[in-house]
């Protein structure tokens, strides 16, 4: 093999080489940033997974609603109208957090099937409704139980 030949073949089996494993590491470091939206009836089923970064959304139940006195820890549930999540949240809520309207939660779920939220998303206007709790609302009206 002529010896600038046999160069090239190095240099793009490095070239190949190096970007494989840059490939893979970038694959690597993504996978545990995932986070994937459940609707409650998934969570109540099992589907969601324990400990791992989760979103849950739905509209919060009226009445569900209470805060702690001693700290910023604040309970409610979540509903697609067929099935219920308890998030427990220690912050700050949106302001337009309410019983009645839609929300996102993010976070852990815990070997009890409550959502240790990071983070709550409130709707910001009367008309807007995230896309995957509408999905699921409207996937809950289509299997016949009425909001």
């Amino acid at each position: 093999m002529h010896p600038v030949r046999k160069q090239r073949l190095w240099v793009v089996l490095s070239i190949v080489l190096f970007s494989s494993v840059a490939i893979g590491l970038a694959a690597y470091a993504l996978r545990g940033n995932i986070n994937l939206f459940y609707p409650p009836v998934d969570v109540a089923a099992g589907k969601a997974p324990l400990a791992t970064p989760i979103r849950v959304g739905g509209m919060v139940v009226e009445g569900s609603v209470t805060r702690s006195d001693t700290n910023l820890e604040t309970r409610f549930t979540v509903t697609d109208y067929q099935a219920n999540v308890e998030i427990v949240y220690e912050g700050i809520l949106p302001d337009l957090f309410a019983e009645g309207e839609g929300v996102v939660a993010s976070g852990r779920l815990d070997a009890n099937g409550v959502l240790q939220a990071d983070e709550v998303l409130a709707k910001h206007d009367e008309n807007y409704m995230p896309p995957e709790v509408a999905e699921a609302l409207k996937n809950s009206a289509t299997a016949g139980v009425n909001p």
